[in-house]
């Protein structure tokens, strides 16, 4: 029996060390990642009599740096809407939208205008149209997603794929994407299918909209010595490797670097529940800020020795803070307890709570967050 407690004890301890460990940390998140997006859309490319049932997956991934806006105490903040009028913060019931006519002058659009203008949902793409890939100028391409097949639909999306690869061709359509009805073009490409969403043609400025002067015949002489200089520097292949963000790379390392030393350290306040109010652009918690808030939590001194009086007052610290996380922890069972019907609404979707909004004629609904629609319902009974 001796025999088998130790290796349970070593596992134990490979995962604290592994707790411990930054790097581990964010490599267990990269796996998360790497499992494997959830599609954006699904539905249905149709093209004549074929029907195609299709997901969409965001070809890029999102940043893994992103800075989040805290106070000196490691509160996350919040933005709100400030009245320069009045000088005073606005409640959201407060706030219309205005379409602005002239200067200082508006048209109120209220929400159930916006829903009745909203297009219809569809969970089809109907390829009527195609064009050829050299007629559609990269400054209109937006945003790019990957299309998969549906199980048991491999070979028609293969066949559909090489089909208008060979032909040189995009398929052009619209289709609907979280209420927003896009224009899209579908490309094939190495046997795979890929959707770019298109700006609108008013989205896309024309040379002269900016002044430029209109084009000169260059010197012949001049324009061959410059070709020559350019295929000195040309190169074969595009090496992906080298579209490296060196800035974020700098940012991560000087704040592992501080870490380290245990400089401008600060520990991130709990959340006792969601802001009523909406999060800073950019508001999600970067990797490292979690490994900086992991490190405080465990304990981890940082770099070079302490004294012992050091040491003490640390600990005491520590315990003061576990007394106060109990203290709130007992506090959040007993009002969990006596609002049974809000814990029930906090399990739901945003989607499902501006549903029950809408069930409510909750004003604002289409702009409020999850917490706000939360609160909402609850006021509105």
């Amino acid at each position: 029996m001796p025999s088998q407690s130790k290796p349970q004890t070593k596992g134990k301890e490979k995962e604290k060390d592994k707790r411990k460990d930054p790097s581990a940390k964010r490599d267990e998140k990269k796996r998360f990642h790497a499992s494997g997006p959830r599609p954006l859309w699904s539905g249905t490319i149709t093209f004549g009599l074929v029907s195609l049932p299709v997901n969409l997956y965001p070809a890029n991934r999102p940043k893994t740096v992103s800075l989040r806006m805290v106070d000196s105490e490691g509160t996350p903040l919040a933005r709100r809407y400030f009245c320069e009028l009045e000088q005073r913060v606005l409640d959201y019931d407060e706030l219309v939208r205005g379409y602005e006519v002239e200067k200082n002058e508006f048209v109120v659009v209220e929400d159930r205008e916006l829903e009745s203008l909203a297009p219809e949902k569809s969970q089809e793409i109907d390829l009527k149209r195609f064009v050829g890939l050299d007629e559609i100028d990269p400054m209109y391409f937006q945003r790019a997603y990957f299309m998969t097949p549906d199980k048991g639909v491999t070979k028609a999306y293969r066949l559909l794929a090489e089909s208008m690869e060979a032909t040189g061709r995009a398929g052009i359509a619209t289709f609907v994407m979280r209420g927003k009805e896009y224009l899209v073009a579908i490309i094939a490409e190495k046997g795979i299918l890929r959707a770019e969403t298109l700006r609108f043609a008013e989205e896309v400025r024309a040379p002269e909209d900016i002044g430029l002067p209109a084009p000169t015949k260059p010197d012949k002489q001049r324009v061959k010595a410059m070709q020559k200089a350019i295929e000195a520097l040309a190169e074969d292949d595009f090496e992906r490797d080298e579209l490296q963000d060196l800035q974020s790379q700098r940012i991560v390392a000087r704040a592992e670097e501080k870490l380290s030393r245990g400089k401008d350290v600060i520990t991130l306040g709990e959340e006792e529940s969601e802001p009523d109010v909406e999060p800073e652009q950019g508001g999600e918690v970067i990797d490292l800020m979690q490994v900086l808030k992991q490190s405080l939590a465990e304990g981890r001194p940082p770099g070079g020795q302490e004294s012992d009086s050091d040491t003490s007052s640390r600990q005491g610290q520590k315990a003061e803070k576990r007394k106060q996380a109990s203290k709130r922890d007992t506090t959040r069972k007993t009002a969990a307890r006596d609002k049974s019907p809000t814990t029930e609404l906090e399990n739901l979707s945003r989607d499902e709570l501006y549903a029950r909004a809408q069930q409510h004629d909750v004003p604002g609904r289409s702009r409020m967050s999850k917490a706000e629609l939360l609160k909402a319902i609850v006021a509105a009974g």
